[in-house]
């Protein structure tokens, strides 16, 4: 059976590229400070499942020791404006293939890899089904725009490359949270959660559970800067034990909108850096918090939204 490890050898390869192209990026004498880095994470996507804990943490002391350092990025090695301009006028609505390609595919790829089995087993892990059709897709995509624009591998690695190293280290912060998430869950500090909430605040009602999981989903996001590194916090903590255990909630419809929460708190901390930051500095904003002053209003009536939804619909099976 096909499971989330072909996934992330996929994603390992890609940043394998990267690592590739600045290794052999010989105008930048501190190449090597973003070849190790993406190297390092390639190896821990690609071999992480068979790697030793010890030595992917290794690699992640590296990654940060790197990060902390400056990874020092060389010139962009890209086509300029007039080279895109004639390219575009060329292909003109073509362009959209390979975009429109990957959301296709991932549909059709969702729909009937269910069916696809080998002696009777499925053939594609049921569980992942869709991230494995998204990561098809990835693929039909970039083989379709390589062909359109008539290049190599060589461009798509040398392009990649440069709309990573414009997020820099920012770009593992998903990962990096979501395994913190992990840490935090089996540290038990779900379960002082727990204790501080209903030590301070009144549990006997499920609409005052509900509320604390939405909001505090949102806070812990603003804490950490990433829903999935906060959802198994406050879904051990409060989630499970009161909204599902006490009150008999529907874990599902907890689970969707306690993560809508989580994401409401993306949109207001800088520490989504990846998110907020990031995007402010490539589109060179004076205010860095701009794109999170945009966005607060949203973030405020989505999680009051997902309260409201989640009080009249959780306790309804």
């Amino acid at each position: 059976m096909i499971g989330l490890d072909a996934i992330y050898i996929v994603a390992g390869l890609m940043f394998a590229a990267f690592a590739t192209s600045h290794a052999l990026d010989r105008s930048n004498p501190r190449r090597w400070r973003s070849a190790v880095f993406w190297g390092c994470f390639a190896v821990i996507m690609i071999a992480g499942s068979w790697l030793p804990h010890l030595v992917s943490g290794l690699f992640v002391l590296v990654m940060a020791v790197l990060a902390t350092v400056g990874l020092k990025p060389g010139k962009d090695i890209t086509t300029d404006t007039a080279a895109r301009e004639t390219s575009a006028a060329n292909l003109r609505d073509r362009l959209f293939l390979p975009a429109l390609t990957i959301p296709a595919v991932t549909v059709i790829g969702t729909l009937l890899l269910p069916l696809w089995r080998i002696d009777g087993v499925p053939a594609i892990d049921p569980k992942q089904v869709t991230l494995f059709s998204l990561a098809i897709g990835a693929v039909v995509g970039l083989g379709l725009a390589l062909r359109l624009l008539r290049t190599n591998g060589t461009t798509a690695a040398h392009e990649g490359r440069r709309l990573v190293d414009a997020m820099g280290w920012a770009a593992v912060l998903p990962q990096m949270l979501a395994a913190l998430g992990g840490i935090f869950a089996i540290a038990g500090v779900g379960k002082v959660v727990a204790t501080l909430a209903t030590d301070y605040i009144p549990m006997d009602l499920p609409l005052i559970a509900v509320v604390v999981y939405t909001t505090g989903m949102a806070m812990f996001t603003i804490v950490m800067g990433n829903a999935f590194a906060a959802f198994p916090v406050m879904t051990a903590g409060i989630g499970l034990p009161l909204i599902v255990g006490k009150f008999g909630g529907d874990p599902v419809v907890m689970s969707a909108l306690g993560m809508l929460s989580g994401f409401c708190g993306t949109l207001l901390t800088p520490m989504a850096a990846n998110f907020n930051i990031v995007p402010a500095a490539i589109l060179e904003l004076r205010d860095r918090n701009a794109v999170i002053k945009v966005q607060a209003p949203t973030a405020f009536l989505l999680l009051f939204c997902n309260t409201v939804m989640m009080a009249l619909f959780v306790f309804h099976r």
